[in-house]
C-alpha cells in the first residue's frame, strides 16, 4: 500500500483513486476524461478489469482500518451538463470506491473544509477537441464541445453560446468572473505531449466578465485585454446587417428597449458564430428566426434559466420551467405596454 501511505503522508487522507493511479492502473488523464463524463465507468479506462479494482479497494479498506483512519463517503459527480453520478465499475455496487479515509490527526475545522470541498459539484467542463467532431444534437460542429446525456454537444445546442472565453492567466479576474456569472464552464485541451488536459480558460457571461474587469480596473493589463477583446468583437460584427436586424426586432417587438434590440442583433448576427442570426432565414429577416433570437436573449437575461442549468436541471426541464416567464416578456414586448424592463427575480 505504498501509494496509500504516500497520499496519507501528503494530504492526511486517502482515496481509491490515489491507489488506482499509484499502482499504475490508471493515469491522471484517464481520471480527467472520466470526471468530464466522457466514459460510462472508470473501469473502461483502467488497465485492469473491475474485479481487480474491487479487490484493491477492499485491501485499501483493511489497511485504513488497521491505521485507525476514519471513513467518509463522498459523492462523485460528473463535470458534464447532466451532473450525473460517476460510476467506478460497470456492474455492481461501487460504494466502497466513494469512501475517503481520513487521518485522525486532521483537525475538526480541516475536516469540515475537506468535506465541503469534496461535496461541492465540480466545474462544468468544455473541451477543445483535437480533431474534427460532430454534434449529436444538430450534426454541426464548433470550437468546443460539452458532454450531455453521454453525447458531445456544441455550445449552441447546449445553450451556452452566449458565453465568452476568458483565457487563463489572471487568477483573480477568472475567480471574480466565475463568481459573478450565473453559468460558467472551464475550457480544457488535451496536451498529447504531456498526456494531460490543460486549462485554457473559462467561459463566462459577458456582463460578469465586464463587472469582474471593473473590479480589477487598477490593473493596466486587464484594461489592455478589454480593449483587445472589444477590437476582436468589432472585427466580427456586420454593422449594417445588425442595424437592420435591430430595426426588424423593434418592428416585431415594439416594447423591446432599443438598446436591448441592438444587443440582441449584435450577439445573434456575429459573423461565423453559427447563431440563429447568421442563418439564411435570419438574413432575409424571417419572422421565426428573429423571434428565436429574441427568445434566446430573454431566456438568458430575464429568467432563471442559466442558474437552473448550473444547478444540474436538465435542459428540457429548465426550458419548460421558464416557458411562462418567456411568454410574459414576449407578450409585453409585442404589445408595447410600456412596462419597465427588469430581470425576473431569482426565486
Amino acid at each position: 500500500m505504498e501509494a496509500a501511505e504516500a497520499a496519507l503522508a501528503q494530504r492526511k487522507f486517502v482515496t481509491a483513486i490515489d491507489v488506482l493511479t499509484g499502482v499504475g492502473w490508471l493515469y491522471a488523464r484517464h481520471v480527467d476524461v472520466w470526471r468530464q463524463g466522457r466514459a460510462s465507468a472508470l473501469e473502461d479506462l483502467a488497465a485492469v478489469d473491475g474485479a481487480k479494482m474491487v479487490d484493491a479497494v477492499a485491501m485499501l479498506r483493511r489497511w485504513a482500518l488497521s491505521k485507525g483512519l476514519t471513513p467518509s463517503e463522498t459523492p462523485y459527480v460528473s463535470g458534464s451538463r447532466d451532473r450525473g453520478e460517476l460510476r467506478f465499475v460497470a456492474k455492481g455496487d461501487d460504494g466502497a470506491f466513494r469512501v475517503h479515509w481520513i487521518s485522525p490527526d486532521l483537525s475538526e475545522a480541516r475536516r469540515r473544509q475537506l468535506t465541503e470541498r469534496q461535496s461541492k459539484a465540480p466545474d462544468l467542463v468544455v473541451v477543445e477537441p483535437p480533431k474534427d467532431w460532430e454534434c449529436v444534437g444538430c450534426g454541426g460542429t464548433g470550437p468546443y464541445l460539452i458532454m450531455e446525456n453521454s453525447g458531445s454537444h456544441c455550445l449552441t445546442c447546449a445553450d451556452m453560446d452566449h458565453l465568452v472565453l476568458l483565457p487563463a492567466g489572471d487568477a483573480a479576474l477568472s475567480r471574480r468572473a466565475k463568481k459573478e456569472s450565473g453559468l460558467a464552464a472551464v475550457v480544457v485541451r488535451f496536451n498529447a505531449r504531456r498526456k494531460r488536459y490543460e486549462r485554457l480558460g473559462v467561459l463566462v457571461e459577458e456582463a460578469a466578465l465586464e463587472l469582474a474587469e471593473e473590479r480589477c480596473l487598477a490593473d493596466e493589463e486587464v484594461r489592455l485585454r478589454r480593449r483587445e477583446r472589444d477590437r476582436e468583437r468589432r472585427a466580427g460584427e456586420d454593422v449594417e446587417f445588425q442595424a437592420a436586424m435591430a430595426v426588424e426586432i423593434t418592428r416585431m417587438f415594439p416594447g423591446c428597449p432599443p438598446g436591448r434590440a441592438e444587443n440582441i442583433a449584435r450577439h445573434a448576427g456575429q459573423r461565423s458564430s453559427g447563431r440563429v442570426g447568421r442563418t439564411a432565414a435570419a438574413k432575409v429577416f424571417d419572422a421565426n428566426a428573429i423571434t428565436l433570437a429574441v427568445v434566446a436573449s430573454v431566456r438568458h437575461l430575464d429568467t432563471d434559466y442559466d442558474r437552473l442549468l448550473m444547478s444540474g436541471v436538465p435542459r428540457a426541464e429548465a426550458r419548460e420551467r421558464i416557458r411562462v416567464t418567456i411568454d410574459r416578456v414576449l407578450d409585453r414586448w409585442r404589445t408595447n405596454v410600456g412596462a419597465p424592463e427588469h430581470n425576473v427575480p431569482h426565486g
